[in-house]
């Protein structure tokens, strides 16, 4: 059910807004609120229009102030809790999805700033520019996607103000085209267009005409 999904959709971003908050209890209440919606049996705006809030704070783990908030968006299209938290986290936000494009999960980042290992405040700034710069944290989330993915695919660090100084081509930016090539048991293969057949070649150079199965032939970057 698609409101059911919706409404499961809303609750597991205002979880991992005030994880980002660093609000404790609360964000496992949501994702916890979030999973049963989700594969409730009901629609959950049938329940409401039949039963009213009663009917919401029935439902497993969903408490009063949750039951509130959903029939806020049931009944208006939107949540105040949730769109005041997005305005508030923000920075948090980008800098939480910086972290992410490098593989370092949200509770790894806490550690670290923690132990000070990460200097969280060094990103506070560069976050901030990004926002005003794209205009949006979704701007800013595609922005630093499309530079992760160039710099992954050629081996290269970056920083959320490599956006800054590649701004300008961003659009034009594209990974690294991987080039893969045919390979039969770690032996290269070639494709004979004039005899229609693949051949493998062995460790001395030689063309072995190939019996095997499509199925067999891996592809793979050329290491060689």
């Amino acid at each position: 059910m698609k409101i059911n999904q919706k409404i499961a959709t809303i609750l597991n971003e205002i979880s991992e807004l005030l994880d980002i908050a660093g609000v404790n209890f609360k964000p496992r209440a949501y994702s916890k609120s979030a999973g049963i919606i989700k594969n409730l049996n009901e629609n959950i705006a049938e329940i409401y229009q039949t039963q009213g809030i009663k009917g919401l704070q029935n439902i497993q783990s969903v408490g009063k102030s949750i039951s509130q908030k959903i029939e806020e968006y049931l009944q208006t299209g939107k949540i105040k809790y949730l769109q005041e938290l997005r305005k508030k986290n923000r920075i948090r936000e980008i800098i939480a999805y910086y972290f992410q494009t490098k593989s370092i999960s949200l509770l790894q980042l806490k550690k670290d700033s923690r132990k000070q290992k990460i200097i969280y405040s060094r990103f506070t700034k560069p976050a901030k520019q990004l926002l005003e710069l794209t205009g949006s944290v979704k701007k800013a989330k595609n922005a630093l996607d499309i530079i992760s993915a160039l710099a992954r695919s050629r081996n290269l660090d970056y920083g959320i103000e490599t956006v800054f100084k590649k701004w300008l081509e961003l659009d034009q930016l594209k990974p690294k085209e991987i080039k893969k090539k045919p390979f039969f048991r770690g032996d290269l293969m070639v494709w004979s267009e004039m005899k229609k057949k693949w051949y493998v070649i062995d460790k001395y150079g030689t063309w072995l005409e190939f019996a095997g199965k499509i199925s067999e032939i891996e592809w793979k970057e050329d290491t060689k």
